[in-house]
């Protein structure tokens, strides 16, 4: 099953040649949207599984539209695809519950391929520079929630999320709805969580993070 996306970006030559590359390549696009105004409005009657979203555009930018964006499409993932590098809008979109940060100079089939990991449940993050970027802000996140370096060293920040709500004892509909993710997605990081606390079951890893904690 293909995965439907929404392009928003503020070029129309850059969202048409994200649409054709992309169809190109076995996904479905819902539609495009020439800024966060307007994509907020195409998620809502679109419900698409993926919004590629830049960060620079008037009006509405992508940082300020992301939440919104999630909260209007809650089984969709936001990927950032900007031009923008910098730590300080990395950092933001991933707070905001970008499921991925990529740069513009990134090739096509590199795009293609995050895209598709992303459709997986998996994080798409381009370079080394964001990978870098984002293991400071994991262990930051894992400092300020209480989860131990030891944990938040190999999970990823959306990975800790899961964790500490499968602490609360949530089960995997109520942690999609706290995230604004699908159960499909949640149980994507569950397996991940997982197999990278070496454990089998649910239990077993909110038990790993207990012992970690002492």
């Amino acid at each position: 099953m293909s995965l439907r996306l929404l392009i928003v970006d503020d070029h129309p030559l850059t969202r048409d040649a994200l649409a054709s590359l992309l169809a190109q390549h076995g996904f479905d696009i819902a539609g495009q949207a020439a800024d966060g105004t307007e994509a907020i409005r195409l998620a809502g009657e679109l419900a698409p599984d993926v919004i590629l979203l830049d960060l620079s555009m008037p009006g509405l930018d992508g940082l300020d539209a992301l939440p919104r964006l999630r909260e209007a499409a809650p089984g969709c993932e936001v990927v950032v695809l900007t031009a923008d590098g910098t730590e300080e809008n990395l950092l933001a979109a991933i707070r905001g519950g970008a499921a991925g940060y990529l740069l513009k100079s990134e090739p096509p089939e590199r795009i293609v391929e995050f895209l598709r990991g992303v459709g997986r449940g998996e994080a798409a993050l381009s370079g080394a520079i964001a990978r870098r970027l984002v293991e400071q802000l994991r262990a930051g996140g894992g400092r300020e929630t209480g989860v131990p370096d030891s944990i938040a060293a190999v999970l990823s920040a959306r990975e800790v999320e899961v964790l500490l709500l499968l602490d609360e004892r949530l089960d995997t509909d109520e942690i999609a709805k706290r995230l604004f993710i699908s159960e499909h997605t949640v149980r994507s990081h569950v397996k991940s969580v997982l197999a990278k606390l070496g454990v089998s079951s649910r239990r077993e890893a909110v038990e790993a993070l207990s012992t970690a904690r002492r």
